[in-house]
Formats: C-alpha cells, sequence, structure tokens
C-alpha cells in the first residue's frame, strides 16, 4: 500500500444475540503482518480505520470472550465497508443443546406494538406467561409452545389496559389465557429459523409464523445451563375479531389493525 490516508475500512461489530461488541477492537495488517492500522468500535458498535491507501490486507476482529475473526478484504480507493461482523464465543453451537429448555419470565419478555393515529406507537407488554422450547436431532422435529395471562397486558395506561382487556379486544372475562403451539420448524440460515405455529387469541385461532433467533448458550452461577432467543411476529388483529376502532376521519382510525410482536425470551435447560 502507498500513498497517504486518503480511504478507510468500516463496518461494525456485534455478537451472536445482534447488540454491538463495544469492547471490540479491529486491526488491520498487510501480507508481510505489518500492522497498518487499529481501532476500536464505538457505542453502536461502528468503526471506521484509517489506511494507506487500496491493496489487499487481512482485517482481525477480537473481544474479550469471543472467539477472533480473522478476513481477507480488498481495498479499493475509494475504502470498503465490511458492514456486520459477528464475533461467537467459545463453544457456541448453530443451534442450542437439545432437551427441554424451559422460559423463564424474570429474564424475558414479550412485547406487543401498535399505532395510534398513524403517528405514533403505543408499546405493551405481557408481564405473567411461560412455556417451554423441546430442542430436538432433528431439529425439525422441535416443537415450542406458550402460555400468556392475558390479563397481565401493560402499556402504562390504566384506562387503556382496562380497555384492552375488555371485549373490544382481549376479551379476559371469556378468554384468560393466550396460547401458542408450533406445527412446523423450518431452518432460515445460520442460527435462524420459520417457526410455524397456531396462536389462540380472544377465542379465536389462527396460523401465525415466528422469525427466530438463537443467540447462544451459557452456563448460569447457579449450575444451570441457560440459552437466548429472540423472534418477532406480525398480525392483524381483526383476524382474532378484535374489530373496536373509532373512525378520526376518512381513511384514518384511532387505532391501526396491525400489530408487531417481540419476544426477548432466556430458557433454562431442564433435561
Amino acid at each position: 500500500m502507498t500513498g497517504g490516508l486518503v480511504t478507510a475500512v468500516t463496518g461494525s461489530i456485534r455478537g451472536r444475540d445482534g447488540w454491538p461488541l463495544e469492547s471490540a477492537t479491529v486491526t488491520l495488517v498487510d501480507r508481510s503482518g505489518t500492522q497498518l492500522g487499529r481501532a476500536a468500535v464505538d457505542a453502536e458498535g461502528r468503526f471506521a480505520l484509517a489506511v494507506p491507501g487500496p491493496g489487499s490486507a487481512t482485517v482481525i476482529v477480537a473481544a474479550p470472550g469471543s472467539v477472533p475473526v480473522a478476513r481477507s478484504v480488498s481495498i479499493t480507493p475509494h475504502g470498503v465497508d465490511l458492514g456486520a461482523i459477528t464475533l461467537g464465543r467459545p463453544g457456541d453451537a448453530a443451534t442450542p443443546r437439545t432437551g427441554r429448555w424451559v422460559i423463564d419470565p424474570a429474564h424475558s419478555s414479550i412485547g406487543v406494538t401498535g399505532q395510534h393515529l398513524g403517528l405514533s406507537k403505543v408499546h405493551g407488554r405481557f408481564q405473567t406467561f411461560s412455556g417451554e422450547i423441546v430442542v430436538r436431532d432433528p431439529l425439525e422435529e422441535s416443537t415450542c409452545e406458550a402460555r400468556i395471562d392475558a390479563d397481565s397486558i401493560d402499556t402504562g395506561n390504566e384506562q387503556r389496559d382496562d380497555h384492552l382487556r375488555s371485549a373490544d379486544f382481549l376479551d379476559v372475562a371469556s378468554h384468560p389465557v393466550v396460547g401458542y403451539r408450533s406445527t412446523a420448524i423450518e431452518p432460515a440460515g445460520p442460527g435462524r429459523w420459520r417457526v410455524r405455529g397456531r396462536l389462540e387469541l380472544a377465542g379465536t385461532a389462527r396460523d401465525v409464523p415466528l422469525d427466530l433467533r438463537y443467540s447462544g448458550t451459557r452456563p448460569d452461577p447457579w449450575g444451570g445451563v441457560r440459552a437466548g432467543f429472540t423472534a418477532t411476529a406480525q398480525l392483524n388483529r381483526e383476524d382474532f375479531r378484535m374489530n373496536w376502532n373509532q373512525a378520526v376521519e376518512l381513511g384514518l382510525s384511532l387505532v391501526g389493525a396491525q400489530l408487531l410482536v417481540e419476544l426477548d425470551i432466556q430458557a433454562v435447560l431442564a433435561g
């Protein structure tokens, strides 16, 4: 490489769970092993490493407790963006070990987001739930299920929560439990799956798929083993006969029909 500092290698560093790895460092070396530059990542996991000019080099990414990654790059006169680089931890696998994993509600969350007047989002979460994930070999034979206390909905506004519990929405008095049970699991890439399942909500059952991501397995301080999962789903509340609304003006309703469901799950290996 020759010339002045006219170009840069950029990208971001993340863990298997998708969060930025602020402790990561990025080092660039040439073919002879000479260090050309070194940079730390920012709070968003991004880095920008100035280099002498175009050419071939190797990027080495490292972070405490993670497995280092080395990648060969060809740097153009305009630089190169490496995108997101994921670091795993020693012992991480693409799938959790087989067995029954019980959801730990104290370290998990089930959130729901809807729209109000098409202007802002209303965020809610269910406070009480339980469930399990049974991992089998082959993975496609695995199952998952969850039971949610419908009365535990919490959006931070008591009047709104009471309305959500009423027959206009969740109909808690007649249908106190929201249930989900998988019917099929399909691989969708490294550490990712498409879970197909049946959601029972407010007395109606519909097929609702989940986009699932496995974020790794760790020992806990109490001698157990824990696994992390995140999942998202989109559904239309009107499919579950939750049709209440108020027209504000032509083409605009008070409450949006589309809902985003986000799950952040930590599960304990039970056997």
